[in-house]
């Protein structure tokens, strides 16, 4: 009787902790998912410090590559979930970094997520000569009437 007991009793505190773990995933992949007003402070305070140490020849730490990692992928994350024109800014900011750090892939990456994601910005044409620049070649897509537009003349 008294092991029945026991074990009940084992089974229901089991029980509490694994519904406390279930209801704490959930929360943190919502929370995961939306970039809140003070991550994206938080993102740019990082970038702004990173930036003003590249521009003082300070060396980076582990810490400082972790943070510039940390930031991309937050980024990227929100992009998955839906496109907020907030971020424009941060993917231009953070692919300069890059540049300046020479991790040249990573900027081109940022540089294209701001003319797929956001071409109506000011900073597209920033990004545009950036990536020519850095020797990409920029292929602009073209709408349907246009391409349609183009298909008469070509056939004369």
């Amino acid at each position: 009787m008294k092991k029945t007991l026991v074990l009940l009793i084992i089974g229901m505190i089991v029980f509490s902790m694994a519904a406390k773990d279930s209801q704490a995933a959930r929360k943190s992949k919502k929370s995961a998912a939306v970039v809140t007003q003070d991550d994206i402070n938080a993102m740019t305070a990082t970038i702004d410090n990173l930036t003003r140490k590249v521009y003082s020849n300070s060396l980076f730490s582990p810490e400082d590559n972790a943070k510039m990692i940390e930031v991309k992928i937050k980024l990227d994350n929100q992009m998955l979930v839906s496109p907020d024109l907030s971020l424009a800014p941060l993917y231009y900011k953070a692919g300069n970094l890059y540049l300046a750090r020479e991790y040249k892939k990573e900027a081109i990456e940022c540089y294209q997520t701001i003319l797929e994601n956001f071409p109506d910005t000011a900073l597209a044409p920033k990004a545009t000569q950036a990536l020519k620049k850095l020797g990409v070649e920029i292929v602009t897509p073209v709408s349907d009437e246009e391409q349609e537009a183009a298909e008469p003349a070509s056939m004369q």
